[in-house]
């Protein structure tokens, strides 16, 4: 009798499934590239011609993911916008330098590759690439079987951006009395997910699809997929004409565990409650979930999703490029002499 011949796609890779995706997104991908993009999707490297123009240039890497939101997105089964976040993720964190992404790769993991749920998610970085001005140059698809559990997939996103030495902004020139500024977030960004998923679909019951009457009658899915904010060109803007002294991208550990990163020692930021209006989204969860105000501040981005620290003399000339480059921006506090930490007053 003869033997049974064991293939890969016996064990559950399926190689042809992959080939499949790749041309699924290379127009995608193609219409992120700029002429200093060097090859295509589909190769062993990607290669990126550096920019003209840089005396010093500086490259700045970056590494994210989006965390338990995909529990949500895989829930609704909506995956075009979990990419958004992705790219968000990763180029909102390097501009914190001032650097400007460049190119941007993704890693996609999952049990059984789906061609089209793939697509849509590599459709979905893609769009954050256009909105951020960067190229996505390529990725990996990993089909794992036995790994995940069916219907699930895994996203991590890498970004290189580039910044003149003599522009990288380090914190250093912060003094007292410069200015917070806040931009606003879109939401809840991609943080804080396990507790949301906790409150919305353990303590509060909602199935995905339903609507929260005190939330304009949202679905709930509407409120938990809408992508991450990238600050990309507005701050970019920015740059070119203020001084701008430090920027903290505000993710997880929310404002009070972002901002501090970018204080030199002997200062403290006190930022103040009330300078900006915090969506319902979180007097929601606040309310709902029975949380500690700190609680909140600690885990959300509570309405703040990037800061930027200017001296008081810049503070007219940027809020109004922010503003008119269609960012809601706020004065939310002060830079002051003490212990290195953030207030909340």
């Amino acid at each position: 009798m003869e033997k049974k011949r064991l293939t890969y796609k016996d064990a559950g890779v399926d190689i042809e499934a992959g080939e499949r995706l790749v041309d699924l997104i290379k127009p995608f991908a193609k219409r992120t590239f700029t002429p200093n993009v060097l090859g295509g999707i589909g190769g062993f490297g990607a290669g990126y011609l550096l920019p003209k123009g840089y005396s010093e240039p500086v490259l700045v890497s970056g590494t994210d993911g989006v965390g338990t939101k995909l529990k949500v997105a895989q829930m609704a089964n909506i995956h075009d916008t979990v990419g958004i976040d992705l790219v968000a993720m990763c180029v909102n964190d390097i501009l914190t330098v001032g650097a400007k992404p460049l190119f941007f790769l993704d890693y996609f993991a999952t049990g059984k590759l789906s061609v089209s749920v793939a697509a849509d998610v590599v459709k979905g970085i893609a769009k954050g690439c256009e909105i951020a001005g960067c190229s996505l140059i390529g990725g990996e698809t990993a089909e794992m079987p036995d790994f995940y559990p069916e219907g699930e997939y895994d996203l991590a996103g890498f970004v290189v951006g580039i910044v003149e030495r003599e522009n990288y902004i380090t914190g250093s020139e912060v003094r007292e009395g410069d200015v917070i500024l806040g931009l606003s977030s879109s939401g809840i960004h991609s943080n804080g997910y396990s507790l949301v998923r906790k409150l919305f679909f353990e303590v509060l019951g909602y199935k995905i699809d339903d609507k929260i009457k005190e939330l304009g009658e949202k679905r709930v899915y509407e409120l938990l997929l809408e992508p991450t904010r990238i600050y990309v060109k507005s701050v970019q803007r920015l740059l070119e004409s203020v001084k701008v002294k430090a920027m903290a991208h505000i993710t997880g550990g929310g404002i009070p565990g972002n901002l501090v990163r970018v204080l030199p020692d002997g200062l403290e930021a006190e930022v103040h409650k009330g300078s900006w209006e915090v969506p319902d989204v979180f007097k929601f969860i606040k309310e709902k979930g029975n949380i500690p105000e700190e609680e909140m501040f600690k885990t959300f981005n509570m309405g703040i999703g990037y800061a930027v620290i200017v001296g008081q003399e810049e503070v007219s000339e940027a809020v109004k490029v922010l503003s008119d480059s269609g960012e809601r921006v706020y004065q939310i506090g002060r830079v002051k002499k003490g212990k290195k930490r953030v207030v909340i007053k």
